[in-house]
């Protein structure tokens, strides 16, 4: 273990894990919710703001840092948490999964991938090594290892020969790292939906030896029920005392099926990208304030959440700000949705260390299935 960087499990309730990371800009308490920061930015939230929610971490994505402004540029402005005002923990992904998408602009080797530009057009070539000096430019607390987000459906020579790829980048990756103290680097098991080979990409992992281990692949269009399938097993065959963190997810049913199955990390855009189109998670389900039941609703949007927009603002104005495209509305539904997924998952460390999950996972999916308050 890294100095700086340290994992305690200070209880646990069946699979499910609470405890703490621990690094030199603050500790993560885990289940841990990520809010994305793709462009140093939680959109539509000010970075204060983004913490006030309870967030302990925020995710940055290589990928688009490195086009604009790139890391060099970041790097000569004081690394990304001085750039983007956020002080705490950041982790940023390997750039990976958003170049393997651009399957028309890349072109993949055993050294690396070279794809143009989705802004400009311009090349570039991004391998193990590079996505590494990237993270380093930007000063990344958590650093991912460079791999191949291997695509679903895939039959199992495609999913193999893509997991094989990964964990030639993953010994790469490694070792251009290096000795980074206070920074760790992250391992990402792959394999697809199949145990065998699950099994082979954890061994490989641990290995050549990480400071914590993501569960990838998933959330790629296989659905609830095969993800859960998958994750049944997955972190299981991965170390118990190092963090577990399951990469782009996702809807809250997600989540908390995911803590069941003892993963610790999670992050996704949904909550920020919701909030700007309208949507709102509450404890009675997902609400679409655009339609126009709302319209004449004095009451909040949830009456037992205490954030801005709940505290001081009618459905009937969120609805109109919404409609109107006024800026406030991004801001208050995206502050909404970022307050709710950190308080879901306070209830669920307290659920964990009080031994009520099952109870709490009861009483969640209950509230859900109740749907929303009556229009007046």
């Amino acid at each position: 273990m890294m100095t700086g960087f340290s994992f305690d499990i200070h209880a646990t309730d069946g699979k499910a894990r609470t405890g703490t990371i621990h690094t030199p800009r603050g500790e993560i308490r885990t289940p841990a919710f990520m809010p994305v920061g793709t462009a140093a930015t939680v959109k539509a939230m000010l970075p204060e703001n983004v913490r006030a929610t309870g967030a302990d971490i925020l995710l940055g994505n290589t990928y688009h840092l490195m086009l604009r402004p790139t890391a060099e540029r970041i790097d000569r402005l004081g690394g990304l948490h001085r750039f983007m005002n956020w002080e705490r923990p950041i982790l940023t992904d390997s750039g990976g999964f958003q170049v393997m998408s651009l399957t028309a602009l890349r072109k993949l080797t055993e050294e690396g991938v070279r794809f143009k530009s989705h802004i400009d057009g311009s090349s570039h070539h991004l391998t193990p090594e590079r996505s590494m000096e990237i993270q380093r430019l930007l000063g990344s607390d958590i650093v991912m290892a460079f791999d191949e987000c291997t695509p679903f459906p895939a039959d199992e020579k495609t999913a193999r020969r893509s997991m094989e790829l990964s964990m030639r980048w993953a010994q790469r990756s490694r070792d251009a790292f290096g000795d980074q103290p206070g920074h760790a680097l992250f391992g990402i098991q792959q394999g697809s939906v199949f145990p065998d080979q699950r099994a082979e990409s954890a061994e490989k992992l641990q290995s050549i030896g990480f400071d914590g281990y993501a569960v990838g692949g998933l959330a790629v269009g296989e659905g609830q029920e095969m993800m859960f399938d998958v994750l049944n097993y997955a972190p299981g065959m991965l170390p118990a005392d190092k963090p577990r963190y399951l990469m782009g997810v996702g809807k809250p049913d997600d989540i908390v099926g995911a803590v069941e199955r003892g993963i610790d990390m999670m992050d996704c855009v949904l909550p920020s990208r919701s909030g700007r189109t309208g949507q709102a998670f509450t404890r009675r389900g997902v609400i679409n304030i655009k339609n126009a039941r709302h319209m004449d609703d004095p009451r909040p949007l949830d009456e037992e959440c205490t954030c801005p927009a709940c505290r001081n603002y009618s459905r009937g104005y969120l609805h109109h700000v919404m409609r109107a495209g006024e800026i406030i509305s991004s801001m208050l539904m995206t502050w909404h949705n970022l307050h709710y997924y950190q308080e879901l998952m306070q209830g669920l460390r307290d659920a964990i260390a009080e031994q009520r999950l099952p109870a709490f996972v009861a009483d969640f999916h209950a509230r859900r299935a109740e749907g929303d308050i009556d229009p007046l």
